[in-house]
């Protein structure tokens, strides 16, 4: 079996320590773990983990996070990897900073990387690993909130969520959705 694993971020030096490039940082963590190294090919960084009897693309799209559907479509296309193999982690500004949240489907809920997602695969029914960033912003400071970098607590949380969202995406491939969901949400 094939999966597609997509880590929403944006590509540049500017964007690599922030929030909104969590899923850049959870997939590093997962190809440092495995000893492997992307390699920059067509809309992003990609390389091919192989897990028990899976085999996983990991992907971090290049196409910048609010056009992160023409990398993704692109990549089910090329492999031919169905929609049910899919899984984006992104982060989310609506869980407490290194929350976990994995559902099988869902709207966008204003993310513009989901968004675009949905709508160049035609469909929010494709699984996905949230992970909390927390909202401990002023009103109107949204933008500089996700785009900043993370606080010295926040820093110091983060391996260890990371990791906890690296068994998230194993468990989901090996054992699937429910047992993931079960294992990891709000853990």
């Amino acid at each position: 079996m094939k999966f597609l694993i997509v880590g929403l971020g944006n590509i540049g030096a500017e964007y690599e320590a922030t929030r909104h490039n969590i899923g850049f940082t959870i997939l590093d963590a997962f190809a440092k773990a495995s000893n492997v190294v992307f390699t920059s090919q067509r809309y992003g960084a990609v390389v091919e983990v192989r897990l028990k009897n899976q085999r996983l693309l990991l992907l971090k799209p290049s196409t910048y996070m609010n056009l992160s559907g023409e990398a993704v479509r692109y990549w089910m296309q090329k492999e031919k990897i169905e929609l049910d193999h899919v899984l984006v982690v992104v982060d989310d500004l609506a869980l407490p900073f290194g929350t976990l949240r994995l559902r099988g489907k869902g709207a966008d809920g204003g993310h513009n990387g989901l968004k675009n997602i949905n709508q160049l695969v035609g469909s929010q029914n494709y699984a996905r690993l949230r992970f909390g960033i927390g909202s401990d912003f002023p009103q109107g400071a949204q933008i500089d909130y996700v785009l900043g970098p993370l606080t010295t607590q926040e820093q110091e949380l983060l391996p260890e969520r990371v990791d906890k969202a690296v068994e998230a995406i194993k468990a989901f491939c090996l054992s699937g959705l429910s047992f993931a969901m079960t294992h990891y949400n709000n853990k």
